[in-house]
């Protein structure tokens, strides 16, 4: 009876109020300065922490593993300039509409070479075809392919790749210098400069997401040195996150939402210490969701034991779903009826879940991606 209740499961059974005042807008001053919530699911009880006790809290035995993805400065801020067979001038009749036209394009993957996916804003009259042009011109795209809900294919080009000109900025250094961070939808201000550090963990080196791993943005160099004085082994994957973390789940039975594909890759040395750790008994603690989906969907597709290699994961957790990887998991609070927090009710069972958010509500916890955490073991 459990398997088809929670198959059942609806989208209303993943709510919860929250104030809009509890919502973060800006990191703390000190990144491990943040509250966590360890959750004992064997006990059913929760405990008021500090993110600096995690350290002394972890077992010697534990293999922590971090996501190692890297946001970059996706949002791009532009103009359409019509197509290449009629560019705006006195000669196109639709410049005025083109002139006024402001468009947000953002990155969302790179396929291979010069062409990327992106969704662009507003999307509806973008065509197959037309020019997005940034920065004056240093960089444009060019609209291959339309999708759905504003996806497109683009080739992004350099004004001195386009002129055959050398010694200009590359394309990725062209997205560094005029791109945005795209800060989640519910931080209510534009990007400042000193996101580019603070929505990035300290330990993020390979370059592909649109949005943080936001349970590693508690790290400081200064907890990763006393991990390891405790001699708590740590290792690293990474998955690029997407714009689909946000995305709502629009049907009403969870189970027939689909989750975006994300690119993963695993290492040897990763895989061995991981494989290790489960041969052991060793307990594997996920530090946020993207890595917990990033193991479970390896430990499936590779009969049941890790291997390295590269992929994409479109696992979508819900409750009923058999963790084979994972016996802890560090992660933020997340929005109500989202796939994050179903992946979290699943691993710490929904009714116990929704209690322990009620808890950080009426204690005022700092919510999402610059908020505090929650331990689950």
């Amino acid at each position: 009876m459990i398997g088809i209740y929670e198959l059942a499961m609806l989208l209303h059974d993943f709510d919860y109020h929250l104030p809009h005042s509890l919502i973060a807008q800006q990191p703390l001053a000190e990144r491990d300065a943040s509250r966590m919530m360890l959750l004992d699911r064997t006990t059913q009880t929760f405990e008021d922490r500090r993110f600096s006790e995690l350290p002394g809290i972890l077992r010697p035995s534990d293999l922590l593993v971090f996501n190692n993805t890297r946001v970059f400065p996706a949002r791009l801020l532009g103009r359409r300039r019509g197509t290449r067979s009629q560019p705006i001038g006195k000669g196109n009749p639709a410049a005025r509409e083109y002139l006024k036209a402001e468009v947000e394009l953002l990155l969302t993957r790179h396929e291979t070479g010069d062409v990327w996916q992106g969704l662009v804003h507003p999307g509806r009259r973008v065509r197959t075809g037309e020019i997005l042009e940034f920065g004056d011109g240093l960089l444009e795209a060019e609209v291959l392919d339309r999708g759905e809900y504003g996806m497109r294919r683009v080739r992004l080009l350099s004004r001195s790749q386009r002129e055959g000109a050398a010694g200009e900025a590359t394309v990725d250094e062209l997205i560094d210098r005029l791109g945005h961070i795209p800060l989640p939808p519910y931080i209510h201000r534009p990007d400042e400069p000193q996101d580019r550090e603070t929505y990035q963990t300290v330990y993020a080196r390979v370059r592909g997401a649109v949005a943080a791993p936001t349970a590693g943005l508690h790290f400081t160099e200064r907890i990763l040195k006393e991990l390891k004085s405790r001699g708590i082994e740590t290792s690293e994957i990474t998955l690029h996150v997407g714009p689909g973390t946000f995305r709502p789940v629009q049907t009403e039975r969870i189970e027939e939402h689909r989750m975006d594909p994300e690119v993963f890759e695993i290492s040897e040395e990763t895989a061995a210490r991981l494989n290790r750790a489960l041969q052991d008994g060793r307990r594997v603690v996920a530090v946020g969701t993207t890595t917990i989906r990033t193991l479970e969907h390896a430990v499936r597709a590779k009969g049941g034991r890790i291997k390295a290699g590269r992929g994409e994961t479109n696992l979508f957790i819900t409750p009923g779903f058999d963790f084979r990887v994972v016996g802890a998991l560090l992660t933020n609070f997340h929005l109500p009826r989202s796939t994050l927090l179903m992946l979290v009710a699943a691993f710490a069972g929904r009714e116990f879940t929704l209690s322990a958010y009620q808890h950080a509500v009426s204690q005022e916890y700092r919510f999402y991606s610059y908020g505090d955490c929650m331990l689950i073991v």
